[in-house]
């Protein structure tokens, strides 16, 4: 018999190999990321300084915009941040279990996160400033690093300690809304100026401005705003348990998760999108407050969105359902979540932006939308296609590739 070199590495998972509740959260997580990327494509409308959503239009509209400040704004990425976190792990325990060395093994993340960050700089220089592939690979250096090999305790208090600390800030700024002055104004501009970065004509200066906005948000989102690591630190803990990969062992611990955390990150959006659609009458001045609870019940609400698909894929994994065309297109999308997300911007940035066909100075919210639901099955049917001829998407040969050597 021969034996595994220090250096040996074995290659990337196969499509035998994969649990389907992974892949199918990540495909049904890329038609929400779609519809969360949405409003940022409008520009030229007026927003109220608290969100990037119109203030304005149709009841169709203010409906979708509703929806979506509920439903999906800042639940959708920390669903992203615990599928890639999880995704870490089974990647380590795959290496070791084939007989690579501890320290080949994180060099391969190492590798991974490192190109992430370049992946995630030329995405956002070229078509998309809320690039998250790049904030993701930073995290992922950071906590790797400082984390992985922590005991299970270790990393439970410190995601209970970083939440806290999230809570603490929210509560803080709600026990402040009565004592606010009225007179104390937003910059007016805030999300709309961003939002202003897709409304540049010359493409060179567009190139120039998400460059310059990227860093910010890849910190902000990444790790500044406490999120992203906590759902990264509890993922580690999930994997380690192979949690998605045997549901039916933990039925008890999912349904909970999925009822906690749904209903929680949905009561947490209403405040924000109510006060956006006008049934709660608080002032401009005020209304930022809603954006910290809407990221700290997106916290919930991204745990209970992982558990609910998990749910649902051991539901049908048995069953005939599981080889249906929509549950394995969606299953593709997730096999190929890269390449499916940088494929929304190839589709997405030229269409609507100023620099290219520029429709986004002339939709409303439900049009956008419309196209971001269009343009994720246009990509569900590549993705489809590529599952039938058992090819890889190019993202993930690319990155593996590099990642692998």
């Amino acid at each position: 018999m021969t034996l595994p070199t220090p250096q040996a590495r074995r290659g990337p998972v196969s499509s035998s190999e994969r649990a389907l509740a992974p892949d199918l959260a990540r495909g049904f997580m890329l038609l929400l990321i779609a519809l969360a990327n949405t409003p940022w494509f409008l520009y030229g409308q007026d927003t109220n300084g608290v969100s990037a959503h119109p203030t304005d239009g149709s009841v169709l509209d203010r409906v979708v915009q509703f929806l979506l400040i509920a439903a999906v704004d800042a639940r959708i990425y920390p669903l992203f941040a615990f599928l890639f976190g999880y995704g870490i792990v089974q990647l380590y325990r795959r290496q070791i279990e084939a007989g690579v060395t501890d320290r080949a093994a994180r060099a391969i993340l190492r590798r991974r996160h490192w190109w992430m960050i370049v992946f995630g700089v030329v995405h956002a220089a070229l078509l998309w400033f809320g690039d998250i592939v790049g904030a993701y690979g930073l995290v992922g250096l950071v906590l790797v690093w400082i984390f992985f090999r922590r005991m299970d305790r270790t990393l439970i208090v410190w995601s209970a300690v970083l939440t806290g600390l999230l809570t603490l800030v929210t509560v803080l700024g709600l026990v402040s809304l009565p004592f606010m002055p009225a007179d104390m104004t937003i910059d007016q501009g805030g999300f709309g100026d961003t939002a202003a970065i897709n409304a540049e004509e010359n493409y060179g200066a567009s190139v120039l401005a998400r460059l310059a906005m990227w860093p910010l948000i890849a910190l902000g989102q990444g790790i500044l705003g406490l999120v992203v690591p906590v759902m990264i630190l509890l993922a580690f803990w999930a994997s380690r348990r192979q949690i998605l990969e045997n549901p039916g062992q933990h039925l008890r611990l999912l349904r909970r998760t999925a009822v906690i955390g749904v209903s929680v990150g949905l009561l947490g959006g209403l405040p924000n999108a109510l006060t956006h659609v006008g049934v709660i009458g608080i002032g401009e001045h005020q209304a930022w407050i809603f954006t910290l609870t809407q990221s700290l019940t997106g916290l919930f609400g991204g745990l209970g969105y992982v558990a609910l698909f998990t749910l649902i894929a051991a539901r049908v994994q048995s069953s005939p359902v599981a080889r249906s065309v929509p549950v394995v297109a969606i299953q593709a999308v997730g096999k190929r979540s890269l390449s499916s997300y940088l494929g929304q911007s190839v589709l997405f940035a030229p269409l609507l932006s100023a620099w290219g066909i520029g429709l986004g100075a002339n939709l409303n919210s439900a049009g956008v939308a419309a196209i971001a639901c269009l343009g994720w099955v246009v990509l569900a049917v590549l993705a489809y296609v590529l599952e039938r001829r058992g090819t890889r998407g190019p993202a993930e040969a690319v990155l593996r590739r590099l990642a692998y050597r």
